[in-house]
């Protein structure tokens, strides 16, 4: 009997190593290779469409690194980005977590909030939309779902949304006649003006953590003026393929590259979002 015993509790020590094994396993994986997402809205129909469970390769741009545990607490940390196997690219459909989840005020990491959008424009791109077409200077190919653009275009002026970023008086953009829009790069310097203190003000704040303002015609980082500044991060614009029904960087302006979880490889599982049915056509439908 006490034989027996101790062969049972050895098999139990085996099984419960080979579980811990198994579960670092599938915990490195997701941290470092692959991550699943259920979509729950139509934004980026018809390539993906709610109910669509999307496989996320974070080899594309790299795997990201930080205090998670922090992070969850609503605590604003440092992210590190872990060699990947090749940049962003424009038109790759990516995840990231969305960069104003309390609001337009200012940029915050939320890890339970994400976006899946299309890359419009990379660092260093101008990006504009002109009477309802994405253009990127330098960049001769259409960028986003064209179509859909085309269908915009058609559309009058007065459906327009009247919270397009910066949100500000002074620039009158819209769904139809937006930009241009300069998406800053590491190192880049720009001068401080009325006009790139409305467009860049969050994402200096963000950088800088502490305040930048105007006053009398004059502009302060964190008290101290200033004429000019140099980014530290890089920056993408990200669009939805549904464009009359996407909230994306046309509302709430650049995104920046640590946001980035992953490029979305193909639908490995959907299902209708109110009925529950497995949609069996949608299944390893790879993503463009």
């Amino acid at each position: 009997m006490k034989y027996n015993l101790q062969e049972l509790s050895q098999k139990v020590i085996n099984g419960l190593f080979w579980i811990c094994i198994c579960i670092v396993c599938i915990a490195c994986i997701r941290l470092f290779f692959f991550s699943s997402f259920r979509i729950p809205t139509n934004s980026m129909e018809p390539v993906i469409i709610s109910g669509d469970h999307v496989l996320v390769g974070k080899l594309v741009p790299g795997a990201r690194l930080f205090n998670i545990f922090a992070s969850s607490k609503g605590e604003q940390v440092q992210i590190y980005r872990l060699l990947g196997i090749r940049k962003t690219k424009r038109n790759d459909v990516i995840v990231f977590n969305i960069p104003y989840p309390l609001g337009s005020e200012q940029i915050e990491m939320d890890i339970t909030q994400y976006y899946i959008k299309r890359c419009i424009g990379l660092p260093g791109d101008t990006v504009r939309i002109i009477n309802g077409i994405y253009t990127v200077s330098g960049y001769p190919e259409s960028v986003g779902n064209l179509q859909a653009q085309q269908n915009l275009r058609a559309k009058s002026t007065e459906y327009m949304a009247k919270d397009i970023f910066p949100q500000d008086s002074m620039i009158h953009w819209n769904l139809k006649d937006f930009g241009p829009l300069y998406l800053p790069k590491s190192g880049d310097r720009i001068e401080i003006t009325d006009t790139t203190y409305l467009l860049y003000k969050k994402i200096i704040e963000w950088e800088q953590h502490t305040t930048f303002q105007r006053k009398d015609n004059e502009f302060y980082l964190n008290h101290q003026p200033i004429t000019s500044y140099c980014f530290k991060k890089d920056y993408y614009f990200m669009g939805g393929d549904q464009v009359t029904d996407s909230r994306d960087s046309r509302y709430w302006g650049l995104l920046p590259e640590e946001y980035i979880v992953g490029k979305a490889l193909f639908i490995w599982r959907s299902t209708e979002p109110y009925r529950d049915e497995i949609r069996w056509k949608r299944f390893f439908k790879r993503i463009r």
